[in-house]
């Protein structure tokens, strides 16, 4: 099973692992389908199923499992870590390291110029591109200069309820539709790829939806009686015992993390 931990946490070696099993997926041609997978649940209709609706969470949820289980063939010992955006909040946290994710992009066209991802070292190509451009792009705080706050979180996590009509962004309540706005918020400050449906190709979106499940499991916690909305017989929305397009697995599969992996 998987310890998650706050990549703040991580050792030079940990740090390490976890990106030379990222370059390596992508080298052998694993990395870029879970790209593609994103890109095209933005285009599966009619019912929503990875945003704008009740099932954001599990469909994360599953794609995060998946994804950690690819990194796992490379290298058993690596797990998925978080981004705590709530504390690591400016361009010099650590993740934007030379020897962890890389930085911002330059001015000119928002190509990352450093780390391991970075277009010139020749093992980060982007094939799958929204902005027909091969480089990895950020533009870390350009569009939205802050992240989301601790106390923005709070109120989220003190909602008592899952969800609620009419479950999509137009919600006024619930506790999936407030960390949804708050995750959307993530990717717009990180910026470039982030910002459009091949966001996976910034290995950040990783650690960020992370954290995004993180927060979810921290819910679970706090309301153990409380559970996925809604039940059954909603037209539109995925119900709990609904597949989760491309899979068989439903939301109701996802609820409990617990066999495939903890959070320190």
């Amino acid at each position: 099973m998987s310890v998650r931990k706050n990549q703040a946490d991580l050792t030079a070696a940990e740090r390490k692992a976890f990106v030379d099993a990222v370059l390596e997926l992508k080298r052998i041609g694993k990395y870029d389908p879970f790209v593609t997978l994103h890109r095209n649940i933005f285009m599966v209709g009619p019912e929503p199923v990875a945003h704008g609706s009740p099932s954001f969470l599990s469909w994360h949820r599953k794609y995060l499992i998946d994804f950690e289980d690819a990194l796992k063939s490379i290298d058993p010992a690596v797990s998925l870590p978080y981004w705590d955006w709530t504390v690591d909040r400016t361009p010099a946290s650590s993740l934007w390291a030379p020897d962890f994710l890389g930085g911002t992009g330059r001015e000119l066209d928002w190509q990352v110029m450093d780390g391991p991802f970075a277009h010139s070292g020749g093992r980060w190509p982007i094939t799958v591109q929204a902005m027909n451009r091969p480089f990895l792009s950020r533009h870390l705080g350009r569009w939205v200069n802050t992240l989301p706050t601790r106390a923005e979180v709070d109120a989220a996590l003190a909602s008592p309820v899952y969800d609620a009509a009419p479950w999509n962004g137009l919600a006024t309540s619930g506790f999936r539709n407030a960390l949804e706005d708050l995750h959307n918020l993530v990717h717009v400050w990180v910026g470039g790829d982030m910002n459009f449906d091949v966001s996976p190709n910034d290995p950040v979106f990783w650690l960020h939806h992370c954290f995004v499940d993180k927060l979810w499991s921290d819910w679970q916690k706090r309301y153990p009686g409380a559970s996925y909305l809604p039940a059954g017989n909603t037209p539109g929305v995925l119900d709990v015992n609904e597949p989760m397009h491309p899979w068989t697995t439903t939301a109701w599969g996802t609820l409990d993390h617990a066999p495939y992996y903890s959070y320190a």
